[in-house]
């Protein structure tokens, strides 16, 4: 694996552009929905902000990309985009709305499903609503990208999304706790979903540094290989960046109005890397509609 810093420190150069994500190069392959669950073990680690800015950086590399709030407690992608949705996926579950109905056009480049407040769990749908849920959720499979923001920790609504995608992105930070949660997580959905094909990987953000980022994942990935069996890829590291909060503040991602900071760098390349691994094949877009549904 490529050094990020080393990588990192070249994008500096170049004054923030990205030849990693040039959506030319990627337009004779045969098109496949990537589905990518954005997860955490706690909450305040960064991870609806993460997939926000995935989101966008995606979009940016000329990627049809819709990201999904996938919370169902306290949904807060539409706040972080100082959006007012009129509709949400309770809507859709609750089959007072088309998924047509629900996604909201951005000017960012992204499209996306706000997420159901209050919702209690997926498990609760009847046998008429999942089949009308499943079938609102095919128009989704146009898209390069699916992003699902799931909820924080380890609720059956956050396992159901996480179970659905091809890779499971586990965000976490250098506090004690967000590790020890991070290992938490890993360790259900490595022993929960052992027969699946969920591919790990992991985010450290609000690193002071490069080896700061690289000693927690190789602390993470040990463990779970010695005590799990099981593998997590080290997927990148996001720097503990100013712009962050500024941009939290403003309502206004850091991708668009800092893309040039600590921050955007991190999550461009990040995006590159990920632009260079394949889908796995994880059953297609019709598994993941039977796996968000709970039919097997």
């Amino acid at each position: 694996m490529e050094d990020q810093a080393s990588e990192l420190r070249a994008m500096f150069g170049k004054n923030g552009s990205n030849t990693a994500g040039n959506p030319g190069a990627a337009s004779n392959k045969p098109h496949k929905t990537r589905i990518i669950a954005v997860t955490s073990g706690k909450g305040g680690v960064g991870k609806s902000n993460i997939s926000v800015n995935l989101a966008i950086a995606f979009a940016q590399t000329g990627k049809k990309v819709i990201l999904i709030d996938g919370d169902l407690g306290m949904a807060n992608v539409n706040v972080l985009l100082g959006i007012t949705p009129k509709a949400n996926l309770l809507d859709v579950l609750n089959k007072k709305k088309k998924m047509s109905d629900i996604i909201l056009n951005t000017e960012l480049g992204i499209q996306i499903i706000a997420g159901a407040n209050g919702f209690s769990t997926i498990a609760n749908l009847t046998d008429e609503q999942r089949d009308f849920f499943a079938e609102e959720f095919t128009t989704l499979s146009s898209f390069d990208v699916i992003i699902i923001d799931t909820g924080a920790g380890v609720s059956e609504n956050v396992l159901r999304f996480i179970e659905s995608a091809d890779e499971a992105y586990v965000v976490t930070t250098p506090e004690p706790t967000a590790i020890t949660d991070a290992y938490g997580l890993i360790k259900i959905i490595a022993t929960e979903f052992s027969n699946s094909q969920i591919v790990m990987k992991l985010i450290v953000n609000k690193v002071h540094s490069a080896d700061e980022g690289k000693r927690i994942a190789e602390r993470i990935i040990t463990i779970v290989a010695q005590f799990l069996n099981a593998h997590v890829e080290y997927l990148g590291f996001i720097y503990d960046d100013s712009v962050v909060t500024s941009s939290v503040l403003r309502q206004k991602p850091f991708m668009v109005s800092q893309p040039s900071s600590k921050a955007a760098m991190c999550i461009k390349h990040i995006v590159g890397r990920i632009d260079k691994t394949s889908v796995k094949p994880t059953g297609g877009f019709s598994a993941f509609l039977r796996k968000i549904i709970g039919k097997k």
